[in-house]
């Protein structure tokens, strides 16, 4: 049942890395808000056009609503949950399960970017074959695209050319990945040397060797991310790596500035510009909703819309009495009596 039931979600949101033409007329892209499903291809293209990727995190429906409305190419449901939606300090204790219910939940928001997910930490590092089924599940439980794995390590290297061969795009990530912080000393930048910019060259070049379809570049300075740039024939997606990349990624709640929490200020990187103060707009509203619930004007008659007749309210009133509750229905005459005044109760109400 649960096989049919993924299924069956996969078909009606159909795979963007299905072709858009193949040999057998299958399923075609969906439309969505008149634009075609996002796909591998579609992002090849935009790179030998030279055109820029555009991607942002998504880790709910509504996210994903949003990210879907504003037509970016795509959505990446980030282990970075963890630490914006979970409130940890790092990414390490998001676990696959969890991850697999912010991919459900995006994909039912977001039907034209590609979407991507994360594998976490813990679910590919031991062999190729857990790497493997851990991105098998992304795909069939949590309706994602194609994965996102960390590090050039050769059994990283290993596992994301496995999951290739299994069918299942995947896009790397190099520079500072915050899976290692244990190994890094904590978040730190990556190829401020010589030595360090060459490797994290190398291993994007290692990554493109092995099918990734994408390399992101994350906190590493801009010469060196315009020299892999340069070097890779597959686009580059940059985060605090500086304007040469391929395309550009952003965590959700950073990008709106949605939180205004010191912890959250405390791990807000640098490199993240805020096109919105979405936070100061929330915390007025939640202000504003107190401050009108404890003055009583809010629900005012506007909403306020489920109306009884006089003749309903009588009656009511009267079987209320028959009950013994005297007091029960001289409030529901009381409330009738303000409804047709200005709909606001007494202060002693």
């Amino acid at each position: 049942m649960a096989t049919r039931q993924a299924f069956r979600h996969l078909a009606r949101r159909m795979l963007s890395n299905v072709p858009e033409s193949t040999v057998y007329g299958g399923p075609r892209p969906q439309e969505a808000a008149g634009a075609r499903r996002v796909t591998v291809t579609t992002l090849r293209g935009k790179h030998r056009r030279g055109e820029p990727i555009t991607v942002v995190t998504a880790y709910d429906y509504p996210s994903a609503v949003h990210v879907d409305s504003a037509g970016i190419d795509v959505c990446l449901v980030g282990d970075s949950a963890a630490m914006v939606v979970h409130g940890h300090d790092t990414t390490l204790p998001i676990s696959l399960d969890v991850m697999l219910e912010h991919c459900r939940a995006v994909a039912r928001g977001a039907s034209r970017p590609l979407l991507v997910g994360d594998l976490p930490f813990g679910c590919y590092e031991s062999s190729s074959t857990q790497a493997v089924d851990s991105a098998v599940r992304v795909l069939k439980e949590g309706g994602m695209d194609a994965i996102k794995l960390e590090g050039g390590a050769p059994s990283r290297i290993s596992a994301a050319k496995a999951i290739v061969e299994a069918g299942i795009a995947v896009m790397g990530h190099v520079g500072l990945t915050p899976q290692a912080i244990s190994v890094l000393g904590g978040f730190r930048p990556q190829g401020k040397t010589a030595d360090s910019a060459i490797k994290v060259v190398e291993t994007a070049l290692a990554l493109q060797e092995a099918g990734c379809f994408s390399v992101v570049l994350e906190c590493v300075p801009a010469p060196v991310a315009a020299a892999a740039t340069s070097a890779l024939k597959i686009p580059t997606i940059g985060i605090g790596a500086g304007p040469f990349c391929s395309g550009q990624v952003l965590v959700y709640h950073d990008l709106l500035g949605m939180m205004q929490h010191p912890h959250h200020a405390k791990v807000t990187p640098k490199f993240c510009k805020q096109f919105a103060n979405v936070g100061s707009v929330i915390n007025k509203a939640l202000s504003d909703y107190k401050q009108e619930v404890e003055t009583r004007s809010f629900p005012g008659p506007s909403h306020t819309p489920y109306k009884i007749t006089a003749a309903d309210v009588d009656g009511f009133a009267n079987a209320l009495q028959k009950m013994g509750l005297g007091d029960a229905a001289e409030a529901a005459a009381a409330a009738t009596e303000n409804s047709e005044n200005d709909g606001k109760p007494s202060e002693n109400s």
